[in-house]
């Protein structure tokens, strides 16, 4: 059964406007969902507007390449959480999960993780897109270790999205206690109920209301 609280509502799009944003927090206020879930630039704007409720401000770190510094990872982090942000939602670097370093990915997440200190959870994007299955095993296994509160499959900006076969992995690989959050092309009621079955406890999507209906 899907319950409003598995939703993280999602605008991460270029050309969000404030308008936009705002819709986006009067929306996951009425249906009181998980999250609102932006770009930092809104972070603090959506913290005004979801002040009070229990719908926690999300934002994305590294976003959507991975690719920068940890430095500028955790910078990013430590200034989303002075705006209000509660949860993070961090890509790792891939090609560095490719190349095999995983010293250096497991110390970005770890990073992040600290710098995230008791403020905010952490929510690990191993974009699934671009992995063979052994490396989404091996995010996954990396994003445990570094004590990463959930992982998740996808920015919704690469080749692909959310795949059930991708989410039950995570799953199998991260055991009951680290959360898996679906994200990306999850459109309709059908998709989001198939990503829980499989395994998942958090679903990111800007379809949230026509889902939930």
């Amino acid at each position: 059964m899907l319950t409003s609280k598995l939703f993280d509502h999602t605008i991460l799009k270029a050309d969000a406007t404030k308008e936009q944003v705002a819709k986006i927090c009067d929306e996951a206020l009425e249906h009181n969902f998980a999250s609102v879930c932006v770009n930092q630039y809104y972070t603090a704007f959506v913290a005004e507007k979801l002040k009070g409720s229990d719908v926690d401000v999300c934002t994305v770190v590294g976003f959507p390449l991975g690719m920068m510094s940890t430095k500028a990872k955790c910078f990013e982090t430590e200034m989303a959480i002075l705006d209000g942000a509660t949860e993070i939602d961090m890509v790792i670097n891939v090609g560095a999960l490719k190349d095999k370093d995983y010293a250096f990915v497991l110390e970005d997440i770890k990073k992040v993780k600290e710098a995230c200190t008791d403020k905010a959870i952490l929510k690990v994007i191993i974009e699934a897109c671009l992995l063979t299955d052994e490396e989404k095993v091996k995010a996954c296994e990396l994003s445990k270790e570094a004590g990463a509160d959930f992982v998740k499959t996808s920015t919704g900006f690469s080749t692909g999205g959310a795949k059930v076969e991708d989410v039950r992995l995570m799953r199998q690989t991260v055991g009951p206690n680290v959360g898996v959050k679906a994200s990306g092309g999850i459109r309709d009621k059908k998709t989001a109920e198939a990503m829980v079955e499989a395994g998942a406890n958090r679903l990111g999507t800007s379809a949230t209301v026509e889902i939930i209906k």
